[in-house]
């Protein structure tokens, strides 16, 4: 019964990464005129190119800056869905929350633009209360590249949270109240605690995507959006060196197996606790 399971994934995944492993480790693109051997070369980029290095630690800010606001935005979210709303007002709630999953990335990313830039929306806005206002502007900055993300990937957050704090007891929270802890008491020592999976959940959801994208770096960042997502992009479809790009997709995909393997071990513990 799982064989059409198994197939399906081999046609998907299994056989599109082991191309691209493939690929990794030539010297030049198959498709080309020039002579093509398996080499390592493509792997010792970020020693033969050490600007790529910089372009990696920009790619890991804007992801950890990214992550820490979604879990800072997304548990309060959830957490006022979860016990200032019942019925039919949470339900409504949950549908605005993933109503940007139903609309196109791209649009979204562009809105911003309109948004953000000099003479944008944010700018009238704040001159209709302050007509000599300077400008607000801040389109093409890494802020701007943080903004665009956290606004698409939010809802990751704020859904892994609200089934974390859905689960918890309220006889848990009323013994707290009567035993008279603090509301940052309650916070912190009981709310945050129960719901770590849902936020550790929430932060690889958010994180792994984050460090490999690129059409938010391009449109919001300008010069400045320059990260790994978009050093692998130009790879593939301007510079036509898909073997740098693949090694470079593989770094990170590394970087994410890496990850996993940290924090399951954590939601184990944590699950066992």
């Amino acid at each position: 019964m799982l064989m059409p399971t198994y197939a399906w994934l081999t046609l998907a995944v299994i056989l599109p990464l082991g191309a691209m492993l493939t690929f990794s480790f030539l010297s030049g693109t198959p498709m080309g005129r020039k002579e093509v051997f398996f080499t390592l070369k493509n792997y010792r980029a970020f020693v033969d190119q050490p600007y790529l290095v910089g372009v990696a630690w920009t790619s890991l800010l804007i992801g950890l800056w990214t992550t820490a606001i979604c879990a800072v935005l997304g548990f309060f979210t959830a957490l006022a869905l979860v016990r200032a709303t019942s019925g039919r007002v949470r339900e409504t709630l949950l549908i605005l929350v993933i109503l940007p999953f139903w609309t196109n990335g791209l649009v979204r990313v562009f809105s911003w633009t309109m948004v953000i830039r000099e003479g944008g929306f944010l700018d009238s806005a704040i001159r209709v209360i302050w007509a000599d206002a300077p400008s607000t502007g801040f389109l093409y900055s890494l802020p701007a590249i943080v903004l665009g993300l956290v606004h698409g990937y939010l809802p990751y957050m704020v859904l892994t949270c609200y089934v974390a704090l859905l689960a918890i007891d309220d006889s848990i929270l009323e013994a707290a109240e009567s035993l008279g802890a603090r509301w940052w008491t309650t916070l912190f020592k009981i709310l945050v605690p129960l719901a770590a999976p849902g936020l550790i959940s929430g932060s690889i959801l958010i994180f792994v995507p984050v460090i490999g994208a690129f059409m938010e770096p391009r449109i919001l960042g300008g010069t400045r959006g320059v990260t790994l997502g978009t050093v692998i992009e130009e790879q593939f479809t301007a510079a036509f060196n898909w073997p740098l790009g693949a090694a470079l997709s593989f770094t990170i995909l590394a970087v994410v197996l890496a990850i996993f393997a940290t924090f399951s071990g954590v939601l184990r513990r944590n699950a066992a606790v």
